[in-house]
């Protein structure tokens, strides 16, 4: 019973850290998350720099859904975050039209949406140029560059910053636009209809 407790506050401590962006946590979360992460995605398709995005976009969800309040983990913070990972990456092999091996399935995109899909991604694509255009003028080249599918390194290039730095203002700036996506009301509609 005493070591479940230690891991309970050890992960309350975690999520703290990440609900603060606290560096020095989140610094620990990625040396003892990024291992098992680069083995699924690289041996799903992916490379170094794919390893690197699908983590800072898989923290911006838990983040996310850490910050809603009512979110409740029911299996160790590791396995959780990895699920994440593993459906990221999912996701981003679909919108590229390539397969994903797990273990003896092929997942593959279905060959096409529905009208109500349709709708509901020009809804929230609306919803989301609305507050692209809010960010700051750096944010929205930030972003910009990354929608664009430029690699990390080539964003830090470009914004002649460090690639640490790069990743941290990518992670805020996504972080900011989803505050401001959520907080508008037609977000919680788009939940509720959809």
């Amino acid at each position: 019973m005493h070591k479940l407790s230690i891991m309970v506050d050890k992960e309350q401590v975690i999520i703290k850290g990440i609900l603060n962006g606290d560096d020095r946590i989140l610094t620990r979360f990625y040396r003892d998350n990024i291992r098992y992460i680069r083995g699924y995605i690289v041996n799903n398709s992916g490379n170094s720099e794919d390893v690197e995005d699908v983590f800072q976009d898989a923290l911006v969800v838990l983040y996310q859904k850490l910050k809603s309040g009512d979110f409740v983990i029911k299996v160790a913070l590791k396995t959780y975050f990895y699920g994440i990972c593993k459906n990221v990456w999912r996701n981003r092999l679909r919108k590229k039209d390539l397969l994903i091996f797990d273990g003896q399935n092929r997942i593959e995109q279905e060959a096409h949406d529905s009208i109500i899909g349709d709708i509901e991604y020009q809804e929230r694509e609306h919803l989301y140029r609305k507050h692209f255009q809010r960010l700051s003028p750096d944010n929205r080249k930030l972003l910009h560059l990354f929608f664009e599918g430029r690699s990390m390194k080539e964003i830090s290039n470009v914004t002649g910053c460090s690639l640490g730095s790069a990743r941290k203002r990518k992670f805020d700036a996504k972080k900011k636009l989803l505050q401001m996506i959520e907080k508008d009301p037609a977000y919680n509609e788009l939940r509720t209809i959809y």
